[in-house]
């Protein structure tokens, strides 16, 4: 992941980003297209990890690589950060980001985080037993919206998951016992038909049908 190509100031305020970034509702075909490939945010904004789950419109949308992170004043942006951010030239861009920050400065600095989409979030394979879904990435959606439906001990067995990424190693942490797997694995399955009821994923409509799944 690229990081800054010019030195902040130590004593600049930082965001951070986390594995989860937002966006509006009104972008969620344009990243899905790859029309969108890029995100803009006013100040000094440093990502946590390299990969990360696009939300918009009330829901995950896509589970996407962060290419670059780069830093420019709002004079700077160009064409390129235009097009990248899914407009037709710098006008728009500009109009954009004045109509979501208000009264931005030439001088004010604004970070550039590029993305590539690795898995769409509305097209997932019903024929995998978790759709094609790291089991890190289904605790992290579960506990983000649907944590109401969930008993204590399923968020302690999600917590665990989204930092070992492995059934046997949760499965050890929280029961000691790895023949515990299959508790593991049978609130992973309840979590994602939640979600999929709930349409917070999709999945793909199965070979020889227009239905969704």
């Amino acid at each position: 992941m690229a990081m800054a190509v010019r030195p902040m100031s130590s004593g600049r305020k930082v965001k951070y980003v986390g594995r989860h970034l937002m966006m509006k509702g009104a972008y969620v075909d344009k990243v899905l297209s790859n029309e969108k490939k890029a995100t803009i945010r006013k100040g000094v904004v440093k990502p946590k990890y390299g990969e990360i789950i696009i939300h918009a419109g009330g829901r995950p949308i896509a589970k996407a690589k962060i290419t670059r992170v780069y830093y420019k004043k709002l004079r700077e942006l160009g064409e390129y950060e235009a097009r990248v951010e899914g407009f037709n030239s710098v006008e728009e861009l500009m109009q954009e980001l004045r109509r979501v920050y208000g009264n931005v400065k030439d001088d004010d600095y604004f970070t550039v985080i590029e993305f590539k989409i690795v898995q769409k979030l509305d097209e997932l394979p019903c024929e995998d037993p978790y759709y094609g879904l790291e089991p890190s990435d289904i605790a992290r959606l579960a506990l983000r919206y649907i944590s109401n439906a969930l008993t204590e001990l399923e968020k302690k067995v999600l917590m665990d998951i989204t930092r070992t990424n492995s059934i046997r190693r949760t499965a050890i942490n929280v029961f000691k016992d790895l023949n515990k797997r299959r508790i593991v694995r049978r609130v992973l399955r309840k979590v994602l038909r939640i979600l999929v009821e709930n349409n917070l994923i999709q999945l793909k409509a199965k070979s020889g049908s227009n239905a969704q799944v």
